[in-house]
């Protein structure tokens, strides 16, 4: 008999197979980027954005799967990019306001009535503008990158199941529409297949027109099905709540979305992070509250609800830490954080700014792993094992069933 060998301690610290059990929690990986977004706020240093860029396509890469909306990443860099030429583009054409002694050119310059005194179209092209525009794209690509690491990695099916009861309604509406446009490729799809076997021709108005009337036809008969199973599964009824319990969640419920809004202004303009982050917190909270109120008024059960552990708080903490440390240690040199541009300077690498960024790379260490797909060579979402599982689960059941019924 061969004795149970104990794991070592880097096993244990290993971060293990994604299951229904420990699946990590959508949000935390929405707190996670967006941490490392308001980070990215702070400085327009072209060096620090790339580390954050790289930070958030390391754990991409290190935790994605191979789910449809993980391909999203990829997209969010394509715009990222077209959004730093865009806006050299712009700020060729159109001119900058900020002076240069650099001249690289000179663009035909358009002659404009009185009235548009201040705009220019044309004209001189500076070293000192386009830098300024280079830097000032690459901090909103690295926000739009950000966002679009949250979206690669998190389950947007299971992030609309884990919002509050009083979301409840707006989140099945933005589900019903999230799985219309999918239906309506594959319906494209499978007609247009089915065509092209018959030796049909899949192009031209024609073609076009005898596909559109199936697909719109299954599109109205799939709305008629879904809003028959929501009519059947009671949605849409609440219960009673007397009135000034309604009252009070009106007024926690928009006074804390102001204070959020409010907040995030402070977080992200550069004076104010000493009164941003009190009002986003005190938003926070309040708008919380009225949420956790108005969930009195829905009616719900959830069905084995993800679960916030300490992997998800580790996920989370590790963006909000990378925030903070970076709006801490960028007080102490502002200049690094924001290079010059009149006159030119060569950008230099923060020391303790730096740090805290890679603190955000914790993610790829402790999240959990989501399991390879069998003779696929893939990678499949912790959603889709738990799947797996509930039909092995209902497999099981009908085979008890059919052992109970011999005789």
């Amino acid at each position: 008999m061969t004795a149970r060998r104990t794991p070592g301690p880097a096993a244990r610290l290993r971060a293990p197979e994604a299951t229904r059990s420990n699946a990590l929690h959508p949000g935390a990986w929405w707190l996670w980027a967006l941490g490392l977004a308001v980070a990215a706020s702070r400085t327009t240093n072209p060096l620090l954005l790339g580390l954050v860029v790289g930070v958030a396509g390391y754990v991409v890469a290190a935790r994605r799967t191979d789910a449809p909306w993980a391909r999203s990443y990829g997209a969010f860099v394509k715009l990222g990019l077209f959004v730093v030429g865009l806006r050299v583009l712009f700020s060729l054409l159109l001119g900058s306001p900020i002076p240069g002694t650099h001249l690289l050119f000179t663009l035909p310059e358009v002659p404009l009535p009185d009235w548009a005194q201040g705009i220019r179209v044309g004209g001189r092209v500076t070293a000192e503008q386009l830098v300024f525009a280079l830097y000032d794209g690459l901090k909103l690509a690295t926000l739009l990158i950000c966002v679009g690491a949250a979206n690669a990695l998190a389950n947007p099916s299971r992030l609309l199941k884990s919002l509050p009861g009083a979301l409840y309604e707006a989140g099945v509406a933005v589900v019903v529409a999230m799985t219309f446009a999918p239906n309506l490729v594959a319906d494209v799809v499978r007609l247009r297949t089915a065509r092209r076997l018959r030796g049909r021709p899949t192009g031209g108005v024609r073609a076009l027109l005898q596909i559109g009337l199936p697909v719109l036809e299954g599109a109205l008969e799939r709305s008629v099905a879904v809003a028959a199973s929501m009519d059947a599964r009671g949605y849409g009824r609440t219960a009673q709540v007397p009135p000034a319990v309604r009252r009070t969640t009106n007024v926690l419920t928009l006074g804390g979305l102001l204070g959020v809004c409010a907040g995030s202004y402070g977080l992200l303009a550069a004076q104010g992070a000493g009164y941003g982050l009190p009002l986003f917190v005190a938003g926070l909270v309040a708008a919380v509250a009225g949420l956790r109120l108005g969930g009195r008024r829905t009616v719900r059960t959830r069905y084995r609800p993800d679960r916030w552990g300490v992997r998800a708080w580790l996920v989370a903490g590790s963006g909000m830490a990378v925030a903070v440390l970076v709006i801490r240690t960028g007080a102490a040199v502002p200049e690094a954080l924001h290079p010059g541009v009149v006159p030119l300077e060569a950008p230099g690498l923060p020391v303790w700014p730096a740090v805290s960024v890679l603190v955000g790379l914790l993610p790829a260490f402790v999240a959990p792993v989501a399991p390879v797909a069998p003779g696929a060579g893939g990678v499949r979402d912790a959603h889709e094992v738990r799947d797996v599982h509930e039909v092995h689960d209902v497999h099981d059941v009908h085979d008890v069933r059919k052992e109970s019924q011999r005789p």
